[in-house]
């Protein structure tokens, strides 16, 4: 079947204003879910046609699902995994300039009347959606005078939208010192801007500025994790494996269980000892060694006999049930 402009999309009916009351969450949910899959099917065949459908969806979202409750995070997850899937297919449609400048206008409208940012991940990658480095200059031109002006105001609450597609921009028409230069402006200084400064002082081959930079963006409310990630990466990119895992490695492992931390430390150093690993892990937990019991028998080092895990077996069971263990 070939797509025409006159392809008929099933998920718009389902994402007119105020479709999903506020108990609705899971079902809206599932009809991201659709509605994604049926724009990536469309795009196998026609990419243009599937930008445009990704366009409309996001100019959907924040209409749609204005009223519901989305105080558990899983509606804001399943935006998040929908945007993910589709900004791809905008970046990589062939679009000619006029369709890509008409996506990008809507889109900045839709990033407008968005009530909670639900499209902040469209603003993070807008210098890539504008499909190329004279384009993204263009955009870069129209938006910093006005986050220049943001950030040098005195006054308390000044705040622009599109800071990030800016900054986004900015990058990718490779003016990284102007970049560098904005983002001393800001008063306030916050992670999710700093980042675009990491990666200019990447793009221009200085990656212990990088580290440095990115160690100064610490603060109340940053993201301590996610600065070790990055720092690591960088620190591995340059071949400084035992410094990535002495200042980064366990700090930036990340997982929902002991066991997962575990994994993804050991998955990123193969070099390293395991019984190491999960000895220095242990010692990042102080007061909770037993609860790394379940990792030393996973990975069948119990038989070694941490004391510091049997330390924490007795405090938590006490001395009797302990006994069983040993």
């Amino acid at each position: 079947m070939a797509f025409t402009e006159q392809h008929k999309w099933t998920f718009p009916a389902r994402f007119r204003t105020g479709a999903y009351g506020w108990k609705a969450s899971r079902l809206a949910c599932q009809r991201l879910r659709e509605a994604v899959y049926e724009i990536k099917r469309v795009a196998k065949k026609d990419p243009v046609l599937g930008a445009e459908g990704s366009v409309r969806l996001m100019e959907k979202l924040w209409p749609a699902l204005e009223y519901v409750d989305s105080s558990s995070g899983a509606l804001g997850l399943a935006v998040y995994k929908a945007l993910d899937a589709l900004i791809p297919l905008i970046i990589k449609a062939p679009a000619d300039d006029k369709t890509r400048s008409k996506w990008l206008i809507r889109l900045w409208q839709a990033m407008a009347d968005d009530g909670v940012d639900y499209l902040s991940p469209v603003g993070d990658r807008w210098g890539r959606i504008c499909g190329s480095v004279e384009f993204a200059g263009r955009w870069a031109d129209d938006l910093v005078a006005t986050l220049r002006s943001c950030w040098s105001d005195p006054s308390p609450g000044a705040y622009f939208h599109g800071a990030k597609a800016c900054l986004s921009c900015l990058l990718v028409a490779r003016r990284y010192q102007e970049l560098l230069e904005l983002l001393d402006l800001n008063r306030y200084p916050m992670w999710h801007y700093r980042c675009y400064g990491v990666e200019a002082l990447l793009a221009m081959a200085k990656k212990a500025e990088a580290v440095q930079y990115a160690e100064a963006s610490r603060g109340l409310n940053q993201p301590d994790s996610v600065i070790d990630q990055v720092c690591e990466e960088i620190l591995i990119s340059s071949g400084l494996y035992e410094e990535a895992y002495q200042r980064y490695g366990l700090s930036a492992a990340v997982g929902h269980s002991y066991i997962a931390r575990f994994n993804a430390v050991a998955k990123r150093y193969p070099m390293q000892d395991k019984s190491q690993i999960l000895a220095d892990l242990i010692a990042t937990t102080p007061g909770e060694e037993g609860k790394w019991f379940a990792t030393a028998k996973e990975i069948r080092l119990f038989d070694l006999g941490f004391p510091r895990i049997r330390t924490g077996i007795r405090a938590r069971l006490g001395t009797g049930c302990a006994a069983l263990v040993e």
